[in-house]
Parts: C-alpha cells; structure tokens; sequence
C-alpha cells in the first residue's frame, strides 16, 4: 500500500514497506551518533530474513551503533564496471571500497551497499569492503586487446580518498597502473588525501591523462559536519584544488546536491572560491532520495534542522513532481519547477562570471600503451 506522507508525523521517519526501519521509532531511540550520518540501520530489501531490534531494552547483546569502523577485505574478480546510467557523464567506473565512511546522508550509493547483504544505513558507513586486489585487477583489464582507453571514472560510486585509503592506499596502486599505461582517469573525492598523491597525479598531468574534481556542498562548518560527517572541511577542499593545480593537474568542483532551504544559496560562493582557487570547470546535482535514503534523510533532517525541516522536504517535493525522488533520465538530476530552475539559472550565470567550463579540454587517449608496446595503438 503506497504512504500518504501527509499522515506522517514530522517528527518520524515515513513508514516502509521494502525500507522497514530496525529500529521501532529511531527519532525516539538512542542518543544521536555524533559523527555518523545515519542513525539507524534500513531494511535490506533483498533479504527476507534479518536480525532487527525492535526496542532498545530488547536485546541485551545487541551491537551498537558506535562500534569501530570494520573492514572487509576481499579478493574481487572485477574492478571496472561499464555504467548504463545516461546521465551520469561517465562510461566506466572503478571502486576500490564499497560502503564509505565519510557517511554522506544524502549519497545515492548507500542503497548499491544491499547488493552486498547491508544495510544502506549505519551499515554502508561502518562496513566497508575493501577490494584488495584491485590494483592487480585493473592491470589484467587493460591488457585485454579489445580495451580502447576510454575514460574510467575513479569514485564513480564510492569516495575511492576516503579513510580506508590510509591503509590499504588502493587508490594509490589503481593510479600507478593508470600512469603505467597511459590510461585516462577522472576523480571525484571530498577528502583530502588525494594530495598524498599528488606525485603521481602531477606526472598524468603532464600527459593530460588525468583529471580531478572535489565536491563542496557547504561553506557552513555545522551543516557539512552534520550531513558529511567524516569528510574534510570546504576550507581544506579548497586547499586541494588550489595545490594539485599549481601542481599542473585540470581542477573541477562538484556541487552536489544542491538541497533548497539548507545550501542552495551557497552556489555563487562556492563557485567564486572554487575559481579563486584554481578550479576551472563544474558540475552540480540537485537533491533526488530514492530508495532507502528517502527515510534516512528524513530522519537525519528533522533531527537536525526542526525548525525547517518541513519546509525543506516540502521544497524538495515540489522540485520532483510532488515526490522525493525521481527516476527519469535528464530530469532526476536537475529537478524540475521554480526551485530547480532556480539554481539551474544561478548556476550557468555564475559559471559564465567565474570563467567556469570556458575551456574545451578532454583527456587524451591516443597515449595509451600497453607495457611492452613501443609504438601507440592510435
């Protein structure tokens, strides 16, 4: 049976059929998990038995929220995925972690966590699967003689910076196998730690084989600490672009989602730092929650923000033809109606004041060798 929304109480997430919540009421249940965007766990969809919680005084052995960060190690059998999405603007993918713990609230990956028997909750922030043979994987796909050099996306689902790079540095091996082979590679990261490679990304750079993108959502330090809890500051974002392109490496920022009644407002200031910066193209998403962040964002959101938490998802729905989500191709990302035409309109004013997206640029394919090889393929 579909919700009716509007008999939903403010103060509780919608009510689930597939998304049934672990917890019986979780605006009500534990204390907020400072430093985690969701607060509870959704139902797996895919699973027709679980282990729930029904009341906090339950289940005496119940694992809490708050447990460390645990790390699934894995040997994969792929690492390069071909994306049907039409309007995600990339044709490959590659993604050393699933699951990520920078626990972005709004992040449409957390749902692609169920394929993996998880949750898209506190699940897909605190387990991570680390796909250890990654480098080796990616090695053995470019060797195929079929292989054209098309662009791959790094981040195409997952933060490929975020923490478990500091251990495992898989991002760091994908690269060097990239460098090796002269194959192009775009990045998209929120963290910082893709200066620990800027070596590497400053030798691709010099054969245009690579380029990077940082998202900044906010400029609002309790906003971004709130909804991208274990990602860096939008003051070291902007450190990022500005090293890694005195560096020689083509900078981009990411702003995405733009959500109305919480960020919107700061596009132009976020693109003037950006440009100020270094960064030289953009691209933004507006607000779309399909799946099961729909519930998670709706109790993050009232949790959070009270005192406009009804006035923004109702901003939100009026942007997707009275949902929270939708699903056509071209129209999911941008919204629809006066809100979304908005921003729409702020950013391609902006774009055009800060110089954004004047230049034609793309990485260059016709360098990709494979190791061995003296001559180009092209």
């Amino acid at each position: 049976m579909p919700v009716n929304e509007a008999d939903q109480s403010p103060n509780k997430p919608l009510q689930q059929d597939h998304y049934k919540v672990k917890v019986a009421n979780p605006s009500e249940a534990d204390v907020y998990k400072l430093g985690r965007g969701a607060q509870f766990n959704t139902k797996n969809r895919f699973l027709k038995d679980e282990r729930t919680r029904e009341h906090i005084e339950g289940i005496d052995d119940w694992e809490e929220a708050n447990l460390p960060t645990q790390y699934i190690e894995q040997q994969s059998k792929t690492i390069v995925n071909k994306v049907e999405s039409k309007d995600v603007g990339m044709g490959y993918s590659m993604n050393p972690y699933a699951g990520c713990e920078h626990g972005c609230i709004y992040c449409y990956a957390r749902n692609v966590h169920e394929y993996w028997g998880y949750s898209a909750g506190l699940d897909f922030e605190q387990k991570i699967i680390v796909k250890k043979n990654a480098p080796e994987l990616l090695r053995k796909f470019l060797m195929h003689p079929k292989w054209d050099a098309t662009p791959i996306m790094l981040s195409g689902n997952t933060d490929c910076y975020q923490p478990a790079e500091q251990k495992y540095r898989l991002t760091r091996g994908l690269l060097e196998v990239c460098n090796d082979f002269n194959q192009p590679v775009g990045i998209l990261t929120k963290n910082s730690w893709i200066l620990k490679d800027k070596d590497v990304l400053q030798e691709m750079a010099k054969k245009q084989i690579v380029s990077a993108m940082v998202s900044i959502t906010s400029f609002n330090e309790d906003l971004r600490r709130a909804m991208e809890p274990r990602t860096t500051t939008a003051k070291q974002k902007l450190k990022v672009i500005n090293e890694l392109s005195s560096a020689g490496v083509r900078m981009g920022i990411m702003m995405g989602p733009m959500i109305p009644g919480l960020n919107e407002h700061e596009m132009q200031r976020i693109m003037k730092a950006a440009a100020d910066n270094g960064a030289t193209f953009t691209a933004y998403t507006f607000i779309r929650l399909n799946g099961a962040i729909q519930f998670l964002f709706r109790d993050w959101l009232y949790k959070n923000f009270p005192d406009r938490a009804d006035k923004v998802w109702h901003l939100i729905e009026q942007s997707h033809d009275g949902k929270v989500n939708d699903t056509r191709w071209g129209v999911r990302m941008r919204g629809e109606g006066a809100i979304a035409q908005i921003v729409a309109q702020q950013y391609k004013k902006y774009g055009k004041l800060y110089g954004m997206n004047a230049e034609e640029w793309s990485l260059d394919q016709s360098k990709f060798r494979r190791p061995g090889q003296q001559t180009s393929l092209f």
